[in-house]
């Protein structure tokens, strides 16, 4: 790491990271340690504690007594100003979080701005939502002299498994949620990228969270996150990542019957009628699927194109695709960085010949980059072209910048192609008939729908998915409901 860079990130400054548990850093019980890496140089940023059921027990037994303590005597009004309190700090400290994010995932620093802006709508959406939860009374017609009412409470120590794609917005959908109800949190980040989540935790404690509130426990998923999944003393687990791991974690909700949102896998349709505005289908499909190397849950990876204009799309896709630059993410006109691991670049690649080998035509990309950048996790934006919608290329979901062009004739045959899939997270339209994309909103099975744009997400609105895509809310009143149960209470006034 360069001079310039370690002034920049004082947090790296000690190589070896422990789990942050009751307000301080706490070593692993066995000691044992897991490296985490630059994907962009694929050199070793710092050493992450391998934590396991030992501390998950700790984490969740801090996050108990604080839930239980001064935490659960604060005001909506107090929540409120501690919240705030925390958007000061991360505002101030965004740039060092979003290039600590940029060099322990590779997100390019491009991207980094837009990130920390999301971030901070987030928490400022759920200062606002301290206040903006309540119960009801309800009148009756039952003999006597009863009220009626309904009231919501907090349900208590939640816990989050958090992907690496996005790691600081993954904790805030969990956090937000956590400190607008009252909750109190275990976080488990993933083990290829912990690093910002580490800080914000250490940043909440500057701002004048309790002890306890918030704690994160590094490791494996089979370990540490198996273990918070299957805690007794955890009352709801917010996961997100594959749809194989969210069934181990609903088997594992089973014990306490623990309440569950899950954001799982998409292969999201991305809908292009020969009527579309191109110049800004091109683009916006384009960066529907290689935005963050195509390392998002909702990327439009399946782009079905109505055959008229089949060949003009995908010449000007290849195009879009060549003129990224791929590269080293801390430099400013870098649009696509690497993929997140070496197992990461593996798969992709192994994708790549699978729809070679499967019959598609490969229109641009798919290869790995070498030279200075061999080094690192990289791979071309790829385009393939005449794609069967039964392909594996078409069905399974990749993770990565690989995009299926599957051609259509007309909006039957568009929406049965778009559903023919075992996932509903995403899905989007490009038209300028207003009847075709009401049609195509109504009509597309997926728990987010965009109409002439993709990826736009408002912390207010949130989003989230059906069939193997799971179940859930993130954003909006519905997210922060799922931090809370009901109860109702009936009052004899006799």
């Amino acid at each position: 790491m360069s001079t310039s860079l370690e002034a920049s990130l004082p947090f790296l400054a000690d190589k070896r990271k422990k789990h942050f548990i009751d307000g301080e850093w706490v070593a692993s019980a066995a000691g044992d340690a897991i490296e985490t890496l630059n994907p962009a140089t694929g050199a070793v940023i710092a050493s992450l504690d391998r934590g396991g059921a030992a501390e998950i027990d700790r984490a969740v037994a801090a996050a108990r007594r604080a839930f239980e303590g001064p935490w659960s005597r604060f005001t909506p009004s107090e929540r409120h100003k501690l919240i705030m309190r925390v958007y000061e700090i991360i505002e101030r400290h965004g740039d060092e979080l979003t290039l600590l994010e940029t060099y322990d995932m590779g997100a390019p620093v491009s991207r980094s701005a837009g990130v920390k802006n999301f971030v901070l709508r987030m928490i400022e959406y759920f200062a606002a939502q301290t206040m903006n939860w309540s119960g009801q009374t309800i009148p009756n017609s039952l003999p006597g002299n009863y009220t009626m009412m309904t009231i919501k409470a907090p349900l208590g120590v939640i816990g989050g498994i958090i992907p690496w794609n996005s790691p600081m917005v993954g904790a805030w959908w969990t956090i937000g949620g956590a400190l607008a109800t009252g909750c109190t949190v275990v976080l488990k980040p993933a083990e290829e990228a912990s690093l910002s989540v580490l800080r914000v935790a250490e940043l909440l404690m500057e701002a004048g969270l309790p002890r306890g509130v918030v704690n994160v426990v590094t490791g494996r998923g089979a370990e540490a996150g198996a273990a918070l999944a299957a805690h007794l003393d955890v009352d709801r687990i917010a996961f997100t990542g594959s749809t194989i791991t969210g069934r181990e974690v609903i088997k594992a909700s089973a014990g306490n019957i623990k309440r569950l949102s899950l954001e799982l896998g998409g292969k999201s349709p991305d809908i292009i009628f020969a009527d579309a505005d191109l110049a800004k289908a091109v683009p916006g499909a384009s960066m529907g699927v290689f935005n963050n190397s195509g390392q998002i849950c909702y990327a439009g990876t399946r782009i079905l194109v109505q055959r008229s204009i089949q060949e003009e799309f995908v010449e000007r896709m290849s195009a879009f695709a060549k003129g990224l630059k791929v590269g080293d993410p801390l430099d400013a006109d870098t649009k696509l960085g690497p993929l997140i691991s070496e197992r990461q670049l593996s798969r992709v690649l192994e994708y790549v010949g699978i729809g070679s080998s499967e019959g598609a035509d490969i229109a641009t990309g798919g290869n790995r980059l070498s030279g200075a950048l061999g080094k690192g996790y990289f791979v071309e934006p790829t385009v393939f072209d005449n794609v069967s919608n039964t392909m594996r290329i078409a069905q399974e979901e990749i993770f990565g910048p690989v995009v299926s062009v599957i051609p259509f004739d007309d909006g039957e045959e568009a929406l049965r192609l778009a559903n023919s899939i075992d996932y509903g997270l995403g899905g989007a339209v490009w038209t300028g008939n207003v009847g075709t994309a009401t049609k195509m909103m109504h009509g597309i099975k997926a728990g987010q729908v965009w109409v002439n744009c993709y990826g736009v997400v408002d912390p207010a609105v949130g989003f989230g998915g059906c069939k193997l895509s799971g179940y859930g809310w993130k954003g909006g009143a519905d997210h922060v409901e799922g931090f809370l149960y009901e109860k109702a209470v009936t009052i004899s006034g006799d």
